[in-house]
């Protein structure tokens, strides 16, 4: 299957968690992608704001991001010159940064902020698709480490969030391996590596096995050449934990390939 399926919240009353594979900034002229974007976000109830927590930036210790609109971050080199004229005048989100310090709270989790750093494209080229009118409030939260274990922790204590209307998008990519990327191949085509990986990544969902994914840099089959490095995959961690007792609601609403990676992205709740 290489489409959509998703069905709002889980019916508690609480926002979903996502976890989606936000490509690079040429999804924006893949109409398979961008309209399978805009499909997830037409579904999903409407989010006060929007908590997003993106492969592309690591900072210790956890950092917010500005709470105001100021520019984007173009973190990304040698692509056309349009690419780095796309705009996403969100609203800041104050309140929600308020929300953030009070769960985390110092001293179990000091948090830092970064008052003039926009959102990067692992943010912006997502929700540029999804919420193109830019009309909900965004805060970006920094991963402060890459470790599994204490990302899920991480993410467990964001989990509240969801009761006050707050949508947490977790953005990376479920294979990333830009050495094996391959441009214009088909949303079918893909190297075992990635096929293989995918696979086992979709199983280890649909089971509930967390223990599994946590330890995916020995469980998984191909996890070097899927995750050289582990910072796409990290965000998953992020998104199991706030996620919460709605694990078993999990459900796979992107899948297939683009340039060979895999664009597997999942609903909680």
């Amino acid at each position: 299957m290489d489409g959509v399926s998703a069905n709002g919240n889980g019916g508690d009353g609480r926002m979903p968690v996502l976890y989606l594979s936000h490509g690079a900034p040429p999804l924006a002229d893949d109409a398979l992608w961008t309209g399978q974007l805009a499909a997830w976000a037409a579904e999903l109830p409407r989010p006060r704001a929007i908590l997003m927590v993106s492969a592309h930036w690591e900072s210790a210790p956890v950092t917010l991001s500005a709470t105001r609109t100021v520019p984007l971050v173009y973190d990304f080199w040698g692509f056309p010159e349009h690419y780095y004229r796309v705009t996403y005048p969100a609203p800041g989100a104050p309140e929600l940064a308020e929300q953030v310090r009070g769960l985390l709270g110092r001293p179990v989790t000091p948090v830092r902020d970064a008052p003039e750093r926009g959102l990067d494209h692992g943010a912006y080229v997502p929700l540029v698709e999804m919420y193109p009118d830019a009309d909900v409030p965004v805060l970006q939260l920094s991963m402060p480490t890459l470790d599994p274990e204490t990302l899920l922790r991480l993410g467990r204590r964001l989990a509240p969030l969801r009761d006050s209307g707050v949508l947490v998008v977790c953005s990376g990519f479920f294979t990333h391996n830009l050495r094996g990327l391959s441009w214009g191949t088909g949303p079918d085509e893909a190297p075992g590596w990635s096929r293989e990986f995918d696979a086992w990544g979709r199983e280890a969902l649909d089971r509930g096995e967390v223990d599994a994914l946590l330890d995916f840099e020995r469980k998984a089959p191909a996890a070097l050449m899927a995750h050289p490095r582990t910072e796409h995959f990290a965000p998953l961690f992020v998104a199991l934990g706030a996620a919460g007792s709605a694990l078993d609601t999990q459900r796979t609403v992107i899948d297939g390939f683009w340039g060979g990676l895999a664009k597997r992205s999942v609903q909680f709740g």
